[in-house]
């Protein structure tokens, strides 16, 4: 989470000395310079300063969601998605693609992972032939099956009979039923 160090704090941010650092003795505190990584404040200061970054290089922050940036420039049409620290970006051209990588490597230090394949719990395939892209929480879902201890259920094509209302009349509400219940985050 090196990237939050590229922006100052916005507030004056002090932190207690980590232990092995200790310097003028335990009383000290130390007043951060730039943003660290899970300060109430970092995420905001670095999208900000992010947000000047990309305003240099031209691009438009949507209103509907302020994390994409795009951008069009001579024959390209140049799109960005943040999430705190990362960055996927796609271009119309490969010269937009190379040109994004080169303005940002200009303001940060970056690593370019590549095509990427898998993002936020969706799996990215791609078909070559028909430039189709398509995405699948096929993993995510995998996982959270495995997390909530479901591998050996029996799947159903509704899993409730349609129409049934849910309230709170349907919680556990016998000290055996809450027992039972207690453990199961669903």
């Amino acid at each position: 989470m090196s990237a939050f160090l590229n922006s100052d704090n916005a507030y004056k941010v002090y932190m207690e000395q980590p232990k092995g650092f200790e310097e003028g003795g335990d009383d000290y505190i130390w007043r951060l310079r730039k943003t660290l990584y899970e300060t109430m404040q970092s995420t905001h200061d670095w999208a900000e300063n992010l947000d000047r970054t990309f305003e240099g290089h031209g691009y438009y922050k949507l209103k509907a969601d302020p994390q994409i940036h795009s951008r069009v420039y001579s024959d390209e049409f140049t799109l960005t998605s943040t999430w705190t620290n990362n960055i996927l970006g796609t271009s119309s051209t490969i010269k937009g693609e190379i040109l994004v990588k080169s303005q940002l490597g200009t303001s940060y230090k970056i690593k370019d992972l590549g095509e990427a394949k898998l993002i936020l719990g969706m799996q990215i395939d791609r078909n070559p032939t028909t430039g189709d892209i398509t995405l699948s929480q096929r993993a995510y879902c995998k996982c959270m099956i495995k997390h909530l201890n479901m591998e050996n259920c029996s799947p159903k094509s509704t899993p409730l009979p349609p129409g049934l209302l849910l309230t709170t009349d349907n919680c556990p509400n016998t000290p055996d039923k809450i027992t039972e219940m207690k453990d199961i985050p669903y």
